[in-house]
């Protein structure tokens, strides 16, 4: 009878183990298109419960997630480690890091205090772990094919840090470390995306399941605008440039992707693309408050209902999969 509980007991005990921690990026896009469709509610009256309601669901999924990776975490330490190690997935563990500096923005309404041991737990962790990766890329040789859009993960993830400051009401008191967050963001966005480019170009292309963590490449911009601005507290040249270069980034990495619904099996990490979505779509509609024309509300309209289409989608496949049994098999 021991010996049955005790065979029986890793099994068990491991079932969590490939459980990958870039799901995480589920919550980042639920909180991105949460503040998207407040920005909406402000610029065409959209209905409040939306934002709620996306809200709601963000707070959902980061306690589940984390709820979920504590198991894994407890139950095979081993796994953690493989994950964290790893020169692609490693990159990854920044996505539960910004998730905590992004839902401040959502737990500001509900209670200030919390919000803020949320963000400063985020921003000091999210700067301890672009230390350690910006250390290892220094440190260890890299190769090539190893350079994927999760590289520019932990370099986004620094620019977040300004995002919720001015909601918070530490814009003044903590405009150095904005400052220091965003400067430091945006220079290693540049390199890595350099970098990734070239890897595009003249290595094989990435796997059909890791195409929509194109849209990645995307952020530096969208992101990159939102902390300008934050940090600056107006839209000028730069930011407008910042917009503009989402634009087409956008324009050209959507074009790619049409087909891959077609072509590919649905996997746990296309939830990459919602983060960027979500964020382009924010974007699009900051500046069009800043810049009213029919041209601005109609590309902030149509960015919204895109991330909002695709963002619905990955939550019911995704759900509809868990449901079935079937989380493993997504996550391979």
């Amino acid at each position: 009878m021991n010996t049955v509980t005790t065979s029986q007991a890793p099994a068990t005990g491991k079932r969590l183990s490939y459980l990958p921690v870039a799901l995480f990026g589920a919550v980042m896009g639920l909180t991105g298109l949460s503040v998207a469709w407040r920005l909406a509610h402000a610029q065409f009256g959209a209905p409040s419960w939306i934002a709620h309601a996306f809200a709601a669901l963000a707070i959902l999924a980061f306690f589940a997630q984390s709820i979920a990776y504590g198991i894994k975490a407890f139950t095979d330490f081993d796994a953690v480690r493989a994950e964290f190690q790893h020169p692609v997935a490693g990159n990854l563990f920044g996505t539960p890091l910004v998730s905590l500096l992004l839902l401040p923005l959502l737990l500001v309404d509900i209670n200030l205090t919390l919000a803020r041991i949320v963000w400063s737990i985020g921003a000091i962790l999210m700067t301890v772990f672009a230390w350690t990766i910006v250390s290892r890329w220094i440190t260890a040789r890299q190769k090539v094919a190893h350079a994927t859009p999760a590289w520019i993960v932990p370099a986004v993830g620094l620019i977040d840090i300004p995002l919720a400051v001015p909601a918070l009401g530490w814009e003044h008191t903590l405009h150095d470390v904005m400052m220091f967050a965003t400067a430091v963001g945006l220079f290693f966005a540049i390199p890595l995306f350099t970098l990734i480019l070239s890897r595009l170009m003249y290595e094989d292309p990435l796997p059909e399941a890791m195409q929509p963590s194109l849209l990645i490449l995307g952020a530096p911009f969208a992101v990159g605008f939102a902390a300008y601005v934050a940090t600056t507290g107006h839209i000028d040249f730069f930011a407008e440039a910042l917009y503009m270069l989402m634009l087409f980034m956008t324009a050209v990495l959507l074009g790619r992707l049409r087909h891959l619904p077609r072509c590919s099996t649905f996997r746990v990490a296309w939830w990459a693309a919602s983060f960027p979505l979500a964020a382009t779509a924010a974007t699009s509609l900051r500046y069009a408050a800043h810049a009213p024309s029919l041209f601005t509300d109609i590309v902030a309209g149509v960015l919204l209902a895109i991330a909002t289409i695709v963002i619905l989608g990955l939550a019911w496949r995704t759900l509809s999969g868990i449901a079935r049994g079937e989380l493993q098999k997504l996550v391979g």
